[in-house]
């Protein structure tokens, strides 16, 4: 599993060109495509997490650099504010719900789902700045 972990996390490492929004893009492209390809390895995982120490610990490592990994490119700050970490790491959750109910129904193109998931992000992040206007995204890349 950590294996497989660590391969996720390189797939999804973004290029560095784009905006935030086309980076998340293209790293939601290849994290869903790696779930395709592994969606049972991948479910597993994400189910063991709430019984098994040891799937906690990799989910929560994914969600903790992958987190770090959006704030760096959105805020340039290692220490976000309370309420855009809540939001982004509320949308890490809702993520893996929605993805989840992708590979148990497959009933959703992957274009759709990783467009919803965008949507959710940028609604996140507005959520976000509503409650906290200093809040400072720089999200033209």
């Amino acid at each position: 599993m950590a294996e497989k972990a660590a391969e996720l996390q390189r797939v999804i490492e973004p290029a560095g060109e784009g905006t935030p929004f086309e980076q998340l893009s293209r790293s939601l492209d290849a994290y869903l495509e790696w779930i395709e390809a592994n969606a049972q390895t991948w479910s597993k995982l994400v189910q063991s997490a709430a019984s098994l120490p040891e799937a906690r610990d990799l989910v929560e490592g994914f969600r903790n650099r992958t987190m770090d990994m959006a704030l760096a490119r959105l805020t340039g700050d290692d220490t976000p504010r309370p309420a855009l970490r809540t939001a982004i790491r509320g949308w890490l959750g809702y993520m893996d719900a929605a993805i989840l109910d992708w590979t148990e129904a497959r009933d959703l193109p992957r274009a759709q789902l990783r467009d919803l998931l965008i949507a959710a992000f940028g609604a996140a992040l507005l959520s976000a700045q509503q409650i906290d206007p200093e809040i400072k995204l720089d999200l033209s890349g």
